[in-house]
């Protein structure tokens, strides 16, 4: 079986995919050598983002493995949807979790405040606070939502969770439909956006929503930049209505120099980084579809196109 690898690591997804039998890689990152392959691979692995090219070229596959939980670059309007397509799950729990903890453990333990107190040479010694009993909601309780949820648990924290709507779901104490954003925006000490990018998720993070938030609460941004009206986030941090912002995520990345999140107060921005794919664990994720596929069995992370993820 021809397989194309339209991926920057080619040659490396290539060397972990070799102990597979009976398969032919073809690919790179350049859409214009990879544009004649395509027409001869029915399997496709890759970014969205170059895959997403190929389409448009005119090519198009029988199934198609993302290697990003994300899969925006694949449902703009004018692409074909008749055909398969799988996203990256399974993987990101653990470094996601290693991102929020990070930042829930620098918010509660003070530690920017106090890297700015060295700089001055003045001495901090309030006392830092621990997580044990933090309120923490994590907004999109799917997959990585609840990974991260399992890794936060025995830091003796309060899991509440958003979702689609309410159900039982573990490690969380209780999961809420996203008709209860505001009131539980309201509940928590931290907010962690996990939610993809899909028309009912753009824009919920308004003026209205941090009004909710508690004047000591961290928002935590690893999901996508369209939830977050920006300007508002902005204004809610000026006005000390929450008391830090973490932002992965943007609108337009890289950030462009004018915009006003390099400037705002008690906001990090971390570039796009809280998640990365490992290509050893994606290379055992798309084996496992593989062997799935040539079985004619249900894929792992199968995406419904109607509802975007």
């Amino acid at each position: 079986m021809k397989i194309l690898i339209a991926e920057e690591e080619f040659a490396l997804y290539a060397d972990l995919l070799r102990t597979q039998t009976g398969l032919q890689f073809h690919g790179g990152s350049d859409v214009e050598r990879l544009v004649e392959s395509a027409r001869e691979c029915p399997v496709w692995l890759g970014e969205p983002d170059l895959m997403a090219e190929l389409l448009r070229r005119g090519c198009k596959p029988d199934w198609m493995q993302s290697t990003w939980a994300g899969i925006t670059p694949l449902l703009a309007a004018d692409l074909p949807q008749d055909y398969r397509l799988t996203r990256a799950v399974g993987i990101f729990g653990q470094v996601m979790a290693e991102y929020v903890l990070t930042y829930l453990l620098a918010h509660q333990r003070q530690l920017f405040s106090r890297a700015a107190a060295q700089a001055e040479k003045r001495w901090d010694n309030r006392l830092p606070r621990s997580l044990e009993g933090k309120r923490v909601l994590i907004v999109g309780s799917g997959d990585i939502g609840q990974s991260v949820a399992g890794f936060l648990e025995p830091f003796g924290v309060e899991l509440h969770g958003i979702a689609r709507e309410p159900r039982p779901l573990e490690p969380f104490e209780r999961v809420f439909g996203m008709e209860a954003l505001a009131e539980q925006v309201a509940w928590a000490d931290c907010v962690v956006n996990l939610l993809p990018d899909t028309p009912a998720t753009r824009d919920i993070y308004d003026a209205a929503t941090f009004a909710c938030m508690r004047p000591t609460a961290l928002f935590i941004n690893a999901g996508r930049g369209v939830a977050v009206v920006e300007h508002d986030l902005v204004a809610a941090l000026q006005a000390g209505q929450l008391a830090a912002a973490v932002i992965d995520v943007c609108r337009e990345e890289p950030l462009p120099a004018w915009h006003p999140f390099w400037n705002a107060p008690n906001l990090l921005i971390t570039g796009h980084s809280s998640a990365p794919t490992l290509p050893s664990a994606m290379a055992r994720l798309f084996v496992d579809n593989l062997i799935h596929y040539q079985a004619g069995e249900p894929l792992r992370g199968q995406v419904n196109f109607e509802r975007g993820y």
